[in-house]
């Protein structure tokens, strides 16, 4: 049986984060107010270094769950902590190996939740990775299954992430772009390119 997500771990966390990072970084962030009050989504950043995930996390002011490489579920007791705050356990390179941590993705999907996806699938330090476009396939066929057209379209989000290092404190620019749509599977690749165009223009990398 798959964990859900914590809300109350979750919200300690990020509450104990928030002053944690702020101490350590100068955070800027624009463009909250294109992730959307309610209905689902996904979030799309840019990915450099560990330190993205606590950052989407406070960028984004609704809970998210987090796609993640399966590897980092194998040991007992921290799988289940990465899980409570929201991991889902994936093979991004061929999604059916994990159709369990799938489905629920979608279920988190039907409940009108959000969840991050990292485009690139590892780390690209001030450069651009290609994008891997398999599970934005799978995505929209679920979003084709279940007839989501028009208003009720799933909004993918890219969202830029820029270290610039100082000699006090590094500072983080987080850009939150508009949202992109598509109308089928059959558009995932070349949206795909899309979306990490987009991000290497939000992170200052095009």
């Amino acid at each position: 049986m798959t964990i859900r997500r914590s809300n109350l771990l979750y919200k300690l966390i990020r509450a104990v984060n928030y002053p944690c990072f702020h101490s350590i970084y100068r955070i800027r962030i624009e463009g909250r107010e294109n992730i959307p009050a309610e209905g689902p989504g996904i979030l799309l950043p840019k990915h450099q270094y560990w330190t993205d995930i606590p950052v989407v996390s406070l960028a984004a002011w609704r809970p998210v769950s987090y796609v993640a490489k399966q590897e980092l579920f194998v040991y007992p007791g921290v799988r289940q902590f990465i899980t409570a705050l929201g991991g889902i356990p994936l093979d991004r390179v061929n999604p059916v190996k994990t159709l369990d941590s799938f489905r629920h993705l979608e279920r988190i999907l039907q409940d009108g939740e959000f969840v991050v996806i990292f485009p690139e699938g590892t780390y690209y330090p001030h450069s651009m990775g290609r994008g891997k476009h398999r599970l934005i396939e799978c995505i929209l066929r679920f979003q084709e299954k279940k007839g989501w057209q028009g208003a009720r379209t799933l909004p993918f989000i890219p969202m830029g992430i820029r270290y610039l290092e100082e000699k006090v404190r590094t500072e983080i620019r987080v850009k939150i772009g508009r949202p992109l749509f598509a109308d089928g599977k059959t558009e995932a690749q070349e949206f795909t390119q899309a979306i990490v165009g987009e991000i290497a223009r939000l992170s200052g990398l095009s």
